[in-house]
């Protein structure tokens, strides 16, 4: 017992310099953001349009899935004029299996940081509007490893009316930071080279 307690120590005093990240961003298209019950916003039915490895290149260029939203209740300001958004709410990211996409939940979170999520109206010169949602998000990725990312999402032209209670996503991009397989395998072996240290010393 004693040394299973010793090793989880030195695991968590690791710097977090070993997990050095690449990221995958997401892209969705299409859909509606609504009001939410409790003030918020919530997207549903939009599309998971292209999945993209930084490096690496394109995963999923079609058909990827679908992503779906409900920020936290509105703290200021309001859903026609902008505002903000307290943490919390929801965040999940789902692969559809097919086109080369991953199938199932690829990433599970909420709305988390020290800014709260923004809407933001947008008045254009000829006097419509779109609005944009910006946040920044905590969870867990599809590896089971907890991770950090942001998204931006984007309405269609509401024309110049302003946001009565819904209104057609246009596109968004989320990017997810993910832990490269080159820095867990370096931490497993230096857990592995810790662990022989420590069986000699507790042996003297």
């Amino acid at each position: 017992m004693k040394k299973i307690l010793v090793l989880a120590v030195l695991a968590l005093a690791m710097p977090m310099a070993v997990f050095a990240s690449s990221s995958i961003d997401y892209s969705n298209s299409g859909g509606t953001l609504t009001a939410s019950a409790a003030g918020g916003l919530t997207l549903s039915g939009s599309d998971l349009s292209e999945i993209r490895g930084f490096p690496g290149g394109i995963i999923c260029s079609s058909g990827c899935g679908s992503i779906t939203f409900t920020t936290g209740a509105l703290l200021s300001g309001s859903l026609a004029m902008g505002g903000t958004f307290a943490n919390g709410g929801s965040f999940t990211i789902m692969g559809s299996g097919m086109n080369g996409a991953p199938s199932g939940v690829l990433f599970t979170g909420t709305f988390s940081g020290p800014n709260p999520a923004t809407w933001t109206l947008n008045t254009l010169a000829d006097g419509t509007h779109t609005y944009t949602l910006s946040g920044t998000l905590a969870g867990t990725a599809a590896s089971g490893f907890s991770t950090v990312g942001s998204t931006v999402q984007l309405t269609v032209n509401t024309g110049k009316a302003f946001f009565d209670g819904a209104v057609d996503a246009g596109s968004g991009d989320t990017n997810i930071v993910v832990p490269e397989p080159g820095s867990l395998g370096l931490l497993g072996t230096g857990l592995i080279g810790l662990a022989g240290v420590i069986r000699r010393k507790l042996r003297g």
